[in-house]
């Protein structure tokens, strides 16, 4: 149950950090809404919040984990990792300095292709957009420089310090909106200013927790060595590999933008931040746990461990992903509504951000099941085949998102961003299985199916329920997020009651648990 724990610390804090991220929404709903404020905003705020999740939460990771922890394995000196990990921030710094220059430089073609040009706005607007992508670009080396101290901090097991560094991020971006929450497009800016101080935040937590880890990280020179070079050729394949589902949310904004109407880019990322509460709690923990724990394991021979640690994190994932994907489709509405309808967010924005948020919650399972069995491949050293498949995945989210989105609008890009990721669950799964490094056993095979049907049973539940919460969720904002307290724990309730009932899980296996920490 190593992993279980390891899930709750990371877990917890990371649903402190997403439960910050919905204040913050809430916040900039009521105050900005579903306008073109609030697109400029999430397209300036898209990009480093991209790089976030593919450096902090996946590329850097997959590709400096391995490689350090190789190197201390080898020697048993800790020393040695860490050097590695100095003549690796030398040349990523360098790097990254060059590559931000070159991005706020390029702020103007860099904003138009994320928008697909806002759909013709008018060009006072778009130079206002553009301003907000030149004061986001920063964070994109802020957090870069934060995954490296963070990808350390993970090897030597402190999984919980990394995964609180987030938190910070969110503060100063909820104190921005605290404090100036005015005009819309000043409220915009002010969001915009908070990302970088989040950043300088987040890079200042994690160097002092190396430090009092006894990791001083030393100024060198950059130099081009065989190892960095091999990290360096890792991480843009990693990237594409563990961040498909970030880069057909890119693509998907982008065809968003430029095809739909002012408001539906807003529609979209308020969706999107509802799915990645359930998504950062599970899938991002349990891929930050998994990655060191395979590759350590794999080190070691102990090829049998391995397989049982996937095959318990994939239990796991699916445990806690399977209702939260039922309940955010059956209760889109009130969620949406209970949470953003306030100000400027009026009831035609939670019907399109409800729609979309049902479609992203139909790949929650397989956003989630990417965070695990991409480990599988990083752990062996192969980038190689998670990029061919992340690339299969971007060309089926284009196709669906230009045969959607004229049918179903603002719905669309989301639906076809969930089907596109499963494509790639699938893909992943599939050629782990047939080349012998993955094997569902006998546990996961039982459990599954009970699972699905305890996730039914509290859908139907949630179902009948929720219209009774309907006064209370468009009260204040106290009833309104009692109201969801109440709908989320009456959930919970109802799949725990279920998943006994079903068998998917027994009363033994609670005594087996309690067990074991008595052992402890």
């Amino acid at each position: 149950m190593k992993l279980a724990r390891s899930l709750g610390s990371v877990g917890g804090l990371t649903l402190a950090s997403r439960i910050l991220a919905l204040v913050r929404d809430s916040l900039q709903a009521r105050y900005v809404g579903a306008s073109f404020a609030s697109d400029a905003f999430t397209i300036a705020f898209r990009l480093p919040n991209m790089f976030r999740a593919l450096f902090a939460e996946g590329a850097f990771n997959a590709a400096f984990i391995p490689m350090f922890n190789r190197k201390v394995g080898e020697t048993g000196e800790l020393s040695q990792g860490l050097d590695f990990a100095e003549r690796a921030l030398s040349v990523l710094f360098l790097a990254l300095a060059v590559m931000t220059g070159v991005m706020l430089a390029a702020a103007w073609p860099l904003t138009w292709l994320l928008s697909g040009g806002f759909n013709d706005v008018a060009p006072d607007r778009f130079a206002f957009a553009v301003e907000l992508s030149r004061i986001t670009i920063p964070y994109l080396m802020l957090i870069s420089l934060a995954s490296l101290l963070g990808g350390i901090l993970n090897s030597l097991d402190k999984f919980w310090v990394n995964a609180a560094a987030p938190i910070l991020l969110n503060i100063a971006m909820v104190v921005a909106l605290a404090v100036f929450n005015g005009d819309p497009f000043e409220t915009a800016r002010a969001q915009a200013i908070a990302v970088p101080i989040g950043g300088v935040l987040q890079l200042g937590w994690l160097a002092l927790a190396c430090r009092r880890s006894g990791v001083s990280l030393k100024p060198r020179l950059p130099r081009l060595d065989p190892e960095v070079k091999r990290l360096m050729k890792l991480i843009l394949p990693a990237a594409a590999g563990a961040g498909a589902s970030q880069i057909n949310l890119l693509i998907s904004s982008a065809l968003a933008g430029g095809l739909l109407a002012a408001g539906s880019l807003s529609y979209i990322y308020y969706a999107d931040r509802l799915n990645q509460l359930p998504l950062g709690m599970i899938g991002i923990g349990l891929g930050t746990i998994l990655l060191p724990t395979i590759s350590r394991l794999l080190g070691a021979g102990r090829d049998e461990e391995a397989m049982e640690t996937q095959n318990r994190g994939i239990e796991l994932a699916l445990f806690l992903t399977l209702p939260a994907m039922v309940a955010l489709i059956v209760a889109a509405e009130p969620i949406v509504r209970g949470l953003f309808q306030y100000g400027h967010f009026g009831p035609e924005a939670t019907r399109a951000c409800a729609l979309a948020l049902a479609g992203f919650s139909v790949g929650l399972p397989a956003y989630v099941l990417v965070k695990v069995l991409t480990p599988g491949y990083y752990a062996r050293h192969d980038m190689k085949t998670p990029v061919r498949y992340a690339i299969v995945s971007v060309g089926v989210n284009i196709a669906l998102n230009l045969a959607l989105i004229p049918l179903i609008g603002a719905s669309g890009p989301p639906l076809a961003t969930a089907i596109s990721s499963s494509v790639n669950t699938f893909m992943l799964y599939r050629t782990l299985h047939r080349r012998g490094h993955f094997t569902a056993d006998a546990q996961l095979k039982r459990r599954l199916p009970r699972l699905a049907i305890a996730a039914a049973i509290m859908g139907g539940a949630l179902f009948a329920f929720d219209h009774l919460l309907d006064p209370w969720l468009n009260g204040h904002m106290i009833e309104r997020y009692g109201a969801l307290m109440v709908l989320v724990g009456a959930g919970c309730l109802v799949y725990g009651i279920a998943c006994f009932a079903t068998r998917a899980f027994l009363i033994s296996d609670i005594k087996a648990l309690v067990r074991r920490r008595s052992a402890r």
